[in-house]
């Protein structure tokens, strides 16, 4: 139950910085979902959520 509490923080955290790792070419992975529904854009950016899950997993790991 913690893990899926993570994920979802993280997927709501990720989502309101979308805007900016765009520029990066973060967000626009395979397995990001992306779609428009009545007029607003909605992203459900799953793939780089966990890349970056990865990535801060593996600096924890070497800097403990």
């Amino acid at each position: 139950m913690r893990w899926l509490l993570t994920i979802f923080f993280a997927v709501i955290v990720f989502s309101s910085v979308l805007p900016w790792l765009e520029k990066l070419g973060i967000g626009r992975l395979p397995g990001d979902l992306r779609f428009r529904l009545f007029g607003r854009q909605f992203s459900f950016p799953f793939a780089s959520t966990i890349l970056i899950s990865l990535f801060v997993l593996l600096i924890a790991r070497i800097f403990k």
